[in-house]
């Protein structure tokens, strides 16, 4: 025979996992956008210590239309360390909408040798996002980028980029 102490602890746990089961779980949206940035900012310095050797920053701005029909204002910050044309980079990607509130993105890796600028034509890659303000405050989630370079026409500070992305993420509960 069972008894009443066993009996008040399994209602104890099954009534545990019910709450636990009924916890509603963040859903995470999905926000797409097509961007055009050009080269507003480029410093190039030469190290010295090997052949082939600089460090980069370049920063372009654009606009990007969101797949919800909504336009923002992109500024992308990169910073290159780079050896006969590869190396490790970082890029903070600022997407500002109409309201004033910001997603702000982090994405890093290493790139290959490439022709030319150091910069491939076609990429594809993927960071994360670290800061929301406004409507975004409190946002976590991953970016996924993919972009093509075309070349600068005379008198640009650097090429043009031609950009699609997605940002999948999650908003804290208000």
């Amino acid at each position: 025979m069972v008894k009443k102490s066993s009996w008040v602890l399994i209602a104890l746990f099954v009534i545990s996992v019910g709450l636990l089961c009924s916890v509603p779980h963040a859903i995470a949206e999905t926000l797409s956008y097509k961007s055009f940035l050009h080269v507003t900012q480029s410093q190039m310095v030469q190290i010295g210590d090997v052949a082939s050797h600089w460090v980069a920053l370049v920063v372009r701005e654009g606009a990007a239309a969101l797949g919800t029909g909504e336009m923002v204002w992109a500024k992308g910050v990169q910073t290159f360390d780079v050896i006969d044309g590869g190396g490790p980079y970082s890029v903070y990607t600022t997407l500002t909408f109409q309201d004033g509130s910001t997603i702000i993105t982090l994405t890093k890796g290493i790139s290959e040798k490439h022709q030319g600028s150091g910069h491939p034509a076609e990429a594809k890659r993927t960071g994360e996002i670290i800061k929301g303000t406004g409507r975004f405050e409190g946002i976590k989630g991953t970016s996924s980028t993919s972009s093509k370079q075309i070349p600068p026409e005379k008198g640009e500070l650097g090429t043009k980029m031609l950009g699609e992305g997605t940002l999948t993420y999650t908003l804290p509960k208000k």
